[in-house]
């Protein structure tokens, strides 16, 4: 993540020095616990760096699963207490959602170096550990930049529930085999592009009039997706439906949800049946990080005001190159990767993390 706050230039911490010559399977686990201990038990308490300038702070934003009530007070408390100068600063939501500052004990580090990026990440793992019984979610971050403005979405198994791929193939009574495929694309152990000509061929001669049916009866849009769309584009923000997926879906789906803009690939049609054919070239994770990166610019929108969510390894690129990327439910290899992630809330959670209150979203029309 980036940020227009404070810079200040690369230095050497003495954890870097203490570990340069360590083993890699044992000196990135010994570094963040020997920098956490540097930060904790540094001279001075008052926010303030070893110049006299102030720190900026950090935000963890903790979000309960909805109708869990599992985020009580005490579990608030005891969060705070795990990273330096922990304040309980807004409750985004009563039981649900609440923003907790914190900052490096009295150290500047330059944003989105890898230090910051592995003591952010590591206090997050902290407090998630902390809660793993609970369904709660963490995200921590700089305290900057928070309200983004542009917005980029994947949509199968994101903004909505299901892959639409698999519940075309099963109306050519092809669902599991084609799933198989699926999974294994998402998960990034075959290429995508190959794994998706290969399942389209499966649905040659299929009418494409079986879409509206799949619409209708089988996808489900997912919790807080329109809440979140239409509370960013009330806001300013520019929304995005950048899929994988077929224009066909996309299209309907994504004025569903309010997004203004939709891209994803175009399944070849003849004579009103599927052609078993995706027109070339593919949307697969190079044009979606491309996509970003095109509306982004087009709009003179700064890195760090941008944020995508998606699950799948189509979706790494452009969830790195997000001022804030979110793996949503996601795939364990995007997960682990992306900048912050979602297990147990649904899509509201994106408006948490951006500092939202429950009383500020909107689901209607955006006038």
């Amino acid at each position: 993540m980036e940020s227009a706050l404070i810079t200040v230039p690369p230095r050497r911490l003495p954890r870097e020095i203490a570990s340069a010559d360590l083993p890699l399977a044992v000196g990135p686990a010994m570094r963040t616990a020997e920098t956490k201990f540097l930060l904790r038990s540094g001279p001075d308490n008052s926010g303030r760096s070893s110049d006299g300038c102030p720190v900026e702070p950090y935000i963890a934003t903790l979000i309960a699963k909805p109708g869990s009530k599992a985020l009580s007070a005490d579990i608030v408390r005891k969060a705070a207490r795990i990273v330096p100068h922990g304040t309980v600063a807004a409750w985004l939501a009563p039981d649900e959602a609440v923003d907790i500052t914190f900052d490096l004990g009295g150290t500047r580090i330059e944003p989105d170096s890898d230090i910051e990026r592995e003591l952010v990440s590591s206090y997050a793992e902290d407090m998630a550990q902390e809660m793993k019984s609970l369904p709660i979610d963490v995200v921590c971050q700089r305290n900057g930049h928070r309200r983004k403005k542009l917005f980029v979405a994947d949509m199968d198994s994101t903004m909505i529930g299901q892959e639409c791929i698999d519940e075309l193939a099963a109306f050519v009574g092809m669902k599991d085999h084609v799933a198989a495929i699926t999974e294994r694309a998402m998960r990034g152990e075959i290429a995508f592009e190959p794994a998706l000509r290969e399942r389209v061929a499966l649905l040659k001669g299929l009418s494409a009039d079986v879409v509206d049916k799949v619409i209708a009866e089988r996808i489900t849009l997912t919790p807080g997706g329109r809440e979140l769309v239409m509370t960013m584009r009330a806001n300013g923000a520019y929304t995005a439906l950048v899929s994988g997926g077929f224009t066909l879906f996309t299209t309907r789906i994504g004025k569903m949800i309010g997004f203004q803009e939709d891209r994803s690939n175009e399944l070849i049609v003849e004579d009103g049946k599927l052609a078993g054919l995706v027109r070339e070239p593919i949307l697969g994770r190079e044009a979606k990080l491309a996509s970003l990166i095109e509306l982004r610019d087009a709009r003179s929108i700064a890195r760090q005001d941008t944020m995508a969510v998606g699950d799948g390894a189509n979706d790494l690129a452009m969830l790195g190159e997000a001022g804030l990327g979110v793996a949503f439910h996601a795939k364990p290899a995007v997960a682990e990767a992306a900048h912050a992630r979602i297990d147990h809330s649904d899509l509201t959670a994106l408006l948490f993390i951006q500092g939202y209150r429950r009383d500020e979203f909107v689901s209607g029309q955006v006038q």
